[in-house]
């Protein structure tokens, strides 16, 4: 390391990084030193000759005093052309640059004259942002002003082309690095809502077309930088990405109790430059326009919209006539007339229904409900208004237990979202169902309500959401039956897809689990079967493919006929077997000659393979060895016995596009079958290249497989839930192992969430019948064996 890194590394530690005020002190000795250090340099590079018409600039962070402890320095050599002739300041600059270079800094520099920055500034938008911070650093300070009012006198002369063009990039950026409040390893520098959103804001300004927030702006923008230093003090690298191996420590670095809180602030720094950045730009384009079409006096264009909002370029305000001061609704009205119009509420508004409106009675009034309720049900438009709502401080005062969720990261593979925005884009998700059920308003309830117990401390969310969602519904006056509905569907909301992908859905036990969970309900069930296909699809388009919903459908439609069933006073009827169990000749005839039946139904990016073969032992394990060597990822298999033949149903998702070919799949089940183990031999192949496919999954996981026996799940099978990390092969292995035992698959049930299985299997004994308990722990303790190997 050398002296000049050393020294701003302990620039870097001269307070501790957790001390209130540490940040921006820190960064100005940095930036002190910085200016210190390069001025010493353009002394010893001048040798005590006086150079007219050049100078040493700065710009990004060195220039903003923001810089980390590792920042790079961004420099330019500015030079007058009747100044120092070429050769001469290119030998001169070189005296700058390898003293730099030599003590171990990044260097990004260049050398100009102020025509070269003006043009380069015209040329390149990057380029233009970044010289509105030029900063004189030594030498001719007269050159370094000429270039920075240049290029300002530039941006603002040219804003009606430079805007747009910068929206363009400003969307295309966050497209590329997706929103810094939802990702666990986010680029604070990059990312929606991160460090280069602020330099957008400078710009914004510059033009003189807007003003920006200040006030906790500036606070999250020095929340970003202080996790930024830590980034750079823990890994020894001046970077801006906070990667998973680094959140424990930057989390102990910055005193926080956990990394959990720590993202949370990142999240919640970010949201809050995120909402900046976008209504800055949006103002300043409508500004622009504004000034490009005006004649004379511009009048403010008021459009009304009810309630005394009216809608001015672009955002809804609140107009003269609105009593903030005596109705305590104006809050909720405000914003189902902004949602519904699909713009957002104005800053000035936000701040006057956070400061001025009195305070909702508890519980609320029936009109007070009823807004809440149709604002819930307003479609997209609610993302923004409700997050504006939130960042002022007004959903917290309808909703105080809000504040536990706000801007909690969710380390889930599965999830996109922090558990606050999780629960709107349910809820918007909810919205688009309301026509479907007989209860919308209990639906919007349990969609926004359902995550809420994903709080510090708690072992069951679903468990500690019910117990949470019950205050928050008798504070909005919700009656005694709706509430037990709504606390039963957000206890519930994981049962209809935990049981569809995890449970065998012709099984008895089943059904009876469900309708329980349901209370014996037709409109819960039909309410949760809406909650469910809300949540997953909010999550991110991994929780909700066409083979879940699939699943979920058909359990649904057995738990709603056994339901209907009761209210007429039958018996449960079976559940309808699998369709391919009605044997047609021609398949009989095709297996009586050792043919597999085999045919593929696709759906969507879900493919259904039935098969039908001669029963024995090993059909499982092959199968599923020749559907992962043929690159398909398996999410359910339910087998079947009818007469000694085996009656299969899978369901396979193909990474690559692929659909399966049926002719194939019967071809490689004769071969295996008569012992030619080549087919077989592609899957071991892309076990060792890794490729994830059916049992090809991603490895890194922690090690220690868990099995265990359901004993209540049903009572004509042995049911074994299998927990392991996910592996390439895996599947197949569980299925030999079970043909090894002597043991019959009846259903399997395949899950992967973040690298782990969670897979189930109904195994019998070969000609039926339920385990003993002493061969069910011989099954398991050799499942975990084949699991760990």
């Amino acid at each position: 390391m050398t002296d000049v890194t050393a020294r701003r590394l302990d620039l870097a530690a001269t307070r501790s990084f957790a001390a209130p005020g540490a940040g921006p002190i820190r960064r100005r000795a940095l930036a002190e030193f910085g200016f210190g250090w390069l001025q010493q340099l353009w002394r010893e590079a001048c040798a005590g000759r006086r150079h007219e018409g050049v100078a040493l600039a700065a710009v990004g962070s060195l220039a903003r005093g923001d810089g980390g402890p590792l920042s790079d320095y961004d420099l330019v050599l500015v030079h007058h052309p009747r100044g120092l002739a070429g050769k001469e300041v290119a030998a001169f600059a070189d005296k700058l640059w390898y003293p730099i270079w030599d003590a171990g800094v990044r260097l990004d520099h260049s050398v100009r004259t102020v025509a070269e920055c003006r043009a380069v500034a015209t040329d390149d938008l990057s380029a233009a942002v970044g010289l509105l911070d030029l900063t004189h650093v030594a030498g001719d300070a007269d050159v370094v002003n000429a270039a920075r009012s240049t290029v300002a006198h530039d941006w603002r002369a040219n804003a009606r082309t430079r805007l747009p063009e910068m929206q363009e990039s400003v969307i295309a950026r966050h497209a590329r690095q997706g929103d810094l409040a939802h990702l666990i390893e986010p680029d604070l520098k990059e990312a929606h809502g991160g460090l280069r959103d602020m330099s957008v804001l400078r710009a914004l300004t510059s033009a003189w077309l807007t003003d920006r927030p200040h006030g906790e702006v500036d606070l999250a923008h020095e929340r970003i930088l202080d996790v930024r230093d830590a980034i750079h003090v823990v890994t020894g690298r001046g970077r801006d990405r906070l990667t998973r191996d680094d959140h424990d420590a930057c989390a102990a670095l910055l005193g926080y109790t956990d990394s959990d809180d720590l993202l949370t602030d990142v999240s919640t720094s970010a949201r809050t430059i995120a909402y900046a950045v976008d209504g800055t730009l949006r103002r300043a384009l409508q500004s622009q326009r504004a000034r490009t079409l005006r004649v004379g006096p511009r009048r403010p264009q008021l459009s009304p919209l009810g309630y005394g909002l009216y809608r001015h370029d672009g955002e809804a305000v609140l107009g003269p006539s609105a009593d903030l001061s005596s109705d305590p609704v104006i809050p909720l009205r405000a914003a189902l007339v902004a949602a519904r119009g699909g713009i957002p509420l104005s800053p000035t508004t936000l701040r006057n229904l956070a400061e001025h409106s009195p305070a909702l009675p508890d519980p609320w009034p029936e009109v007070a409900r009823n807004l809440f309720a149709d604002l819930l049900a307003s479609g997209p438009g609610l993302v923004n208004v409700w997050e504006g709502l939130d960042l002022a401080g007004v959903i917290e005062r309808w909703i105080p237990e809000w504040v536990a969720v706000r801007s909690r990261p969710q380390r889930n593979a599965v999830h996109r979202h922090t558990v606050d925005r999780h629960l709107i884009e349910a809820v918007v998700a909810a919205s688009g169902m309301v026509r479907d059920v007989a209860r919308p308003d209990l639906l919007m309830l349990a969609a926004l309500l359902h995550d809420i117990g994903k709080v510090p401390g708690t072992t069951d969310h679903s468990v500690t959401g019910a117990q949470i969602a019950d205050t928050v519904l008798q504070r909005i006056g919700v009656t005694d039956a709706d509430r037990s509905v709504v606390v039963r569907l957000v206890r519930e909301h994981l049962t209809l897809v935990d049981l569809a992908t995890r449970r065998d859905p012709e099984e008895p036990a089943t059904i009876a689990i469900l309708t329980d969970a349901v209370g014996g309900s037709l409109t819960t069930l039909e309410l949760l079967r809406a909650l469910t296909e809300a949540d997953a699809s909010a999550a991110g388009p991994k929780a909700w493919t066409d083979w879940r919903a699939g699943l979920v459908a058909r359990l649904y439609a057995a738990g709603r006929a056994a339901l209907e069933a009761g209210d007429r006073g039958e018996a449960p009827r079976a559940v309808e077997p699998l369709d391919t169990l009605r044997l047609s000749e021609e398949a009989v005839g095709r297996v009586a000659v050792g043919e597999p039946w085999v045919t593929v139904t696709s759906l969507g990016g879900a493919h259904r393979v039935d098969i039908i073969d001669r029963d024995r032992a090993g059909l499982f394990a092959d199968t599923a060895g020749l559907l992962a060597a043929q690159g398909f990822v398996v999410r359910s298999a339910t087998l079947r016995t009818t007469d000694g033949l085996a009656v299969d149903e899978w369901w396979v998702e193909s990474p690559g596009g692929e659909t399966p070919l049926s002719p194939l799949i019967a071809r490689d089940l004769v071969r295996v079958a008569s012992g030619d183990r080549a087919p077989l031999g592609r899957a071991s192949r892309r076990r060792g290249t890794g490729a994830t496919t059916s049992t090809s999954r991603s490895v890194g996981s922690p090690s220690g497989a868990r099995a265990l026996v359901v004993t209540s799940a049903s009572d004509t099978a042995t049911v074994i839930e299998v927990r392991a990390s996910d592996r390439p092969g895996l599947l197949q292995d569980i299925g030999i192992t079970l043909a090894r035992a002597a043991l019959s698959v009846r259903s399997a049930h395949i899950a992967t969430y973040a690298g782990q299985t969670l897979d189930t299997f109904y195994v019998t004994e070969f000609g039926g019948g339920r385990l003993a308990p002493a061969r069910a722990a011989q099954a398991v303790a050799m499942i975990i064996d084949t699991c760990d190997a």
